[in-house]
């Protein structure tokens, strides 16, 4: 079996057994990027060195067997703003192109801890701030599957490097869906775990009310695995949930008798047919795994795109505050005064990240401020209300991840209500703070289709038990058509 086709498990036990080393295994992936990375920007920052520095770590590790975790010696790669000591942190943004932070985020603190390997820095819209991973200022991250087409956004680098097998697992961050659209246009799966479970602390902040750090991994038992690798409390991150009870972890055990509702709203007008017969389909093989199905409807979902976007933007404009070139930020025209240099250093800043701080500032203003930012909030907590009495009448909801599959770059990624739409699915989950799951469900063309399980907070388990189910019953559509060698071998083509 190549190296590319197998799983953590698989990956583990070769450790284990000594039929590959670590250093062999980060070698043969750095390799990889190497080869495949020029054609798809999904990378920022590989620091080689430090990569088979980590891998020789878990090596000693295993040869002692002290402290032998199911991540040691295996592969991750982050997502650019998550910080990592001593490793190039840059947002995707030229403001902090030279920011090497003195501490890691306690999800990287977690997996160092654990033995696994970081291969890199993954490419994102800059500072997080968009749909279709083109407003980095390291170059647009394409799909694997079509090179024409996007890989979707903000964590649309760590998506392409999992589907294209240049990493088996990996890290994104999720404010409206940056997880899980580039999953679904990618073709993998991604998490945005209950907020709260997973650590914020060294994430760079976009909008901290809905920022959640999740895993991204090509099955659900990879994705599951690296997801208990990261959750937890963490006393540095003041929003962090007390962790909860250990599970069995058993992810092919029975659904019969769960309730799965199908919610009017996500079926509707903007989504694509094609996309809407598929997700059917996923529930078709629930119903006959024992799931009952139910219609019901969301009504605050009507105002979800425009209170998510008020409110992030909002935010975005107080945790964009501190890139004055004091605290954070290049430094530059220090010789104009305090305000010349703090203006002169944010022009360093891309033109939608400049935008969204505009506009944030301004909903934020007096004379904006109740008509338009309190009323988001009040949406927000309707929206909260309405999740809550759709969770009293179904165990879990089920619903497309995108409206249509990965859209081309040249077009359709220059279409802005466009690429606010590709939102309009994944939004609900960061309003409410539940976990939201996205996988594969078949194809499109050649394009990988999403579908989406959400659930009540601290449900990941139960997303992760249906979805497992599912890609047990329908192998072929869970895992869409091509493995990530032949993605790696249409990409040299």
């Amino acid at each position: 079996m190549e190296i590319t086709e197998m799983n953590v498990a698989a990956l583990r036990e070769a450790l284990d057994r000594r039929k590959i080393s670590a250093v062999e295994l980060a070698t043969f992936y750095l390799d990889r990027i190497a080869q495949l990375d020029p054609k798809l920007k999904a990378f920022i920052t590989v620091p080689r060195a430090e990569a088979l520095q980590m891998a020789a770590a878990a090596d000693r590790r295993i040869a002692a067997q002290e402290g032998v975790t199911v991540l040691t010696g295996i592969p991750v790669a982050i997502k650019d703003n998550i910080c990592t000591e001593g490793i190039r942190t840059t947002c995707g943004s030229r403001l902090l192109a030279d920011y090497y932070p003195i501490f890691d985020a306690t999800v990287v603190a977690k997996l160092k801890q654990a033995g696994a390997v970081l291969l890199g820095k993954t490419n994102l819209d800059e500072f997080a701030m968009g749909s279709a991973t083109k407003y980095s200022f390291y170059g647009l991250t394409r799909n694997p599957w079509d090179r024409n087409r996007v890989a979707g956004g903000s964590s649309g680098g760590s998506a392409a490097a999992v589907a294209a097998g240049m990493v088996p697992l990996a890290l994104g961050s999720d404010t409206g869906g940056s997880i899980r659209q580039p999953a679904a246009f990618c073709g993998v799966w991604g998490l945005k775990p209950t907020y709260g479970r997973v650590s914020r602390y060294g994430l760079v902040p976009y909008a901290p009310s809905f920022d959640q750090i999740g895993p991204m991994a090509r099955n659900a038992q990879d994705l599951f695995l690296l997801f208990q690798g990261i959750a937890g409390y963490d006393p540095l991150d003041p929003t962090s949930l007390p962790a909860p009870g250990e599970t069995d972890g058993d992810l092919s055990a029975s659904i019969q008798g769960l309730r799965v509702g199908l919610p009017r709203e996500f079926f509707g007008a903007g989504l694509d047919a094609k996309v809407k017969e598929r997700v059917l389909a996923v529930a078709k093989v629930l119903a006959e795994a024992g799931c009952e199905l139910m219609e019901l409807s969301l009504p605050s979902m009507a105002y979800a795109n425009s209170a998510y976007y008020l409110l992030a933007y909002a935010e975005a404009s107080s945790s964009m505050a501190r890139y004055d070139g004091v605290r954070y930020g290049s430094r530059t025209g220090a010789e104009k005064g305090i305000v010349g240099m703090m203006t002169t250093t944010r022009q360093g800043l891309g033109l939608e990240v400049k935008r969204r701080i505009l506009l944030g500032t301004y909903f934020l203003s007096a004379d904006c401020y109740e008509d338009y930012y309190q009323q988001a909030q009040k949406v927000r907590t309707w929206m909260k209300q309405d999740f809550a009495a759709a969770y009293r009448r179904c165990d879990l909801l089920l619903t497309p991840t995108t409206a249509a599959p990965a859209f081309r770059i040249e077009g359709e990624a220059e279409d802005e209500r466009a690429l606010a739409l590709t939102e309009q699915y994944t939004v609900a989950a960061n309003l409410t703070g539940n976990p939201a799951l996205s996988f594969p469900c078949g194809r499109l063309n050649h394009l990988p289709v999403g579908a989406q399980l959400m659930g009540p907070a601290g449900t990941e388990d139960l997303l992760f038990r249906v979805a497992t189910v599912y890609a047990e019953r329908a192998p072929e559509m869970a895992l869409p058509g091509r493995t990530a060698r032949d993605v790696g071998e249409q990409i040299e083509v």
